[in-house]
């Protein structure tokens, strides 16, 4: 049957629509109301208008439809299958984990507010989202200026003998320690909430009557505190400025350049622009197909979803998203394109931020690429080094050995990409051993691919751990499949009298050469390969503290009597730190399989009595 003759039995219902290519790939995944009206358009001359199409059809060479009841569940079964298949002309907006947002439960005893990642649809509060997780802090560090609550678990600063250090210095309130009615501490979480929510004012002047009122009860010390409070508040509210009245938006703006999208999204909470976020992404098909898939994606994630959202573009399932997004929230959304007034002009603002967004990346871009070329030039290297790999190893001797590999693409650092590695082989304090078995475990045959293999490999040490990687690479049989250097630190070098002092250059040691090359310091190509070495060693270090880290939770939890080695692992699975089970209360113990109330009250004992 050909794809003409198939594409007539389609049935003229909403479904979802897959297109292959001639391996079997998945190349595109598209709803419709009509699956037999919306496939033939794409091989009518009439139809599909979208010039971009034709490349797409190009390499089309079957297609499979799934039908639903409604356009919703077309919808979402779209997003499911972008997200499983990742087709090539779909927009693919990978979780960047930067939705950062504060969290507090008011049916806790004494809530206090956390930093999350995600939203998971429970029965909490969540204020943001935030542009990443400093600029979270920095707000819950404000707050807790303003608005003295708790900062650990209740029952780790209960069974403290006297108030924690926030309290002496006026961030605490210490419910802990009675130092505060319930009444009280709620009209704190009452006014902080308040505060997030952007209702400062509304905020100021119920503060100003209770102020008041306390003094006119000649309750002075009480007044003081209102009107501390107040000075605090009154101060962050008039740095605020509020661009339209009352309500949660979030403003869409939009820049194009070829198959290059940005998108910045503007977040406005309760009238005030609380914070904004870009992305970037490559999109080959129409301007509002692309608003639409990420309208999709976005807000079905973890995030807040506000009742207005604004847009640049009007998109065709408008109704059925908003419909669908509504349902996600628990209360009506709306999907607004303005044509005038205040709104019109702050998705004009969203676009200008997306088109500035796109030309610093641009600029950044061409920057990157440049220093690369230099460096390939400078080090004679047979390709351009778009992806740098940096190997390090960690130990103490021999004890807890480590090894990292940090990765650069397009002179960035690709955190994604970082490896770690825990020695398993090697005995003893052996470096290069310990190299030579995390380079066996990156590069082995049977999982290295030439896609994702590195252009240049960089190795901190000098000439002796070069020609070392150099004999393992050549085992592997992988010598030429990419370039490889080593970077010996600068040093501190002393005369024969001691009396002067200087730093010598860093160097750069290439295979085959025995004098080293030393790059001008400061310069962009010597501070990238610095950069990269850097983080290897950082992350590195990092896993090594981890693994002593997890040894003294085991030595501390090896004491309490009646824990064998099953149950030590969840403890360490379930907190990951001495701190985090430390913080922990019995019932959160209890909750870990295995645990029986008489089991976790005795490590809770033990922990806290010891």
């Amino acid at each position: 049957m050909s794809l003409e003759e198939k594409i007539r039995l389609f049935p003229a219902s909403s479904g979802v629509y897959l297109m292959l290519n001639a391996a079997g790939e998945i190349i595109y995944v598209g709803k419709a109301r009509s699956l037999r009206q919306r496939v033939r358009s794409y091989f009518k001359q009439s139809g599909d208008g979208r010039y971009q199409i034709k490349f797409l059809m190009a390499k089309v060479v079957d297609i499979e439809v799934v039908l639903t009841d409604t356009e919703k569940e077309a919808l979402l079964l779209e997003n499911t299958l972008i997200k499983q298949h990742h087709p090539r002309y779909n927009l693919n907006l990978k979780d960047d984990k930067t939705y950062f947002s504060l969290r507090i439960d008011p049916k806790e005893e004494f809530p206090r507010f956390t930093v999350v990642r995600k939203r998971p649809r429970d029965e909490a509060r969540y204020f943001g989202p935030y542009s990443s997780g400093s600029a979270a802090r920095d707000m819950l560090r404000q707050m807790n200026r303003m608005f003295p609550l708790r900062h650990y678990q209740l029952a780790a600063c209960m069974s403290r003998k006297r108030p924690c250090l926030y309290h002496q210095i006026g961030h605490c309130s210490a419910p802990c320690h009675g130092l505060i009615t319930r009444e009280g501490y709620a009209v704190l979480v009452g006014g902080a909430m308040l505060f997030l929510e952007g209702k400062g004012r509304l905020l100021i002047a119920e503060f100003k009557q209770k102020m008041n009122d306390a003094s006119r009860r000649l309750l002075y010390e009480e007044a003081a505190r209102w009107r501390n409070l107040l000075h605090s508040i009154e101060i962050t509210v008039e740095k605020q400025k509020v661009i339209m009245s009352g309500g949660d938006r979030d403003v869409i703006g939009f820049y194009r350049n070829a198959e290059k999208i940005e998108i910045a999204l503007l977040y406005i909470r309760a009238g005030v622009l609380s914070g904004s976020h870009q992305f970037s992404l490559s999109w080959e098909l129409d301007d509002a197909a692309a608003i639409s898939a990420f309208l999709l994606q976005y807000y079905t994630g973890a995030v807040f979803i506000p009742e207005e959202i604004l847009l640049p573009l009007a998109i065709e399932e408008g109704g059925t998203l908003a419909d669908l997004l509504g349902e996600l929230k628990g209360s009506k959304v709306s999907l607004t394109l303005p044509m005038r007034g205040t709104k019109r002009e702050l998705v004009a603002l969203a676009d200008r931020n997306a088109m500035s967004a796109y030309r610093e990346r641009d600029d950044e871009g061409s920057a990157a690429a440049a220093v690369l070329a230099e460096l390939a030039r400078l080090l004679h290297l047979s390709r351009l080094p778009e992806r740098i790999e940096c190997y390090d190893i960690s130990t103490i001797q021999g004890r807890f050995s480590v090894g990292s590999c940090a990765v650069f693409t397009a002179g960035k650092a690709d955190r994604s990409s970082y490896r770690h590695y825990r020695i398993k082989t090697v005995d003893g304090q052996d470096d290069f051993a310990m190299l030579r078995e995390v380079f066996l475990r990156r590069f082995r045959v049977d999982s290295y691919d030439d896609k994702s293999g590195p252009d240049l490999v960089v190795v901190d040490g000098g000439i002796g751990q070069l020609n070392a990687v150099q004999e393992i690479v050549a085992e592997l049989g992988l010598s030429g499949s990419f370039d490889l250097v080593s970077l010996a630190k600068s040093r501190i070098t002393h005369n024969a009298a001691a009396e002067t002092a200087w730093k010598s250059d860093e160097r750069v040691f290439l295979p085959g050469r025995k004098n080293p090359v030393v790059l001008r310091q400061n310069s962009k190509p010597l501070l990238l390969l610095a950069s990269v070495r850097d983080e290897a060693h950082r992350f590195a270090i990092g896993y090594h503290r981890k693994l002593r880290s997890k040894e003294s939770i085991a030595s501390e939890i090896d004491r309490v009597p009646g824990i064998g080695p099953k149950r030590r692992n969840a403890l360490l699975t379930h907190f990951g730190s001495l701190k985090g089970l430390k913080e922990a209360t019995m019932e959160e113990i209890i909750a870990i399989p295995g645990f029986s109330p008489a089991t976790a009250e005795t490590v809770y004992k033990e922990l806290h009595d010891g």
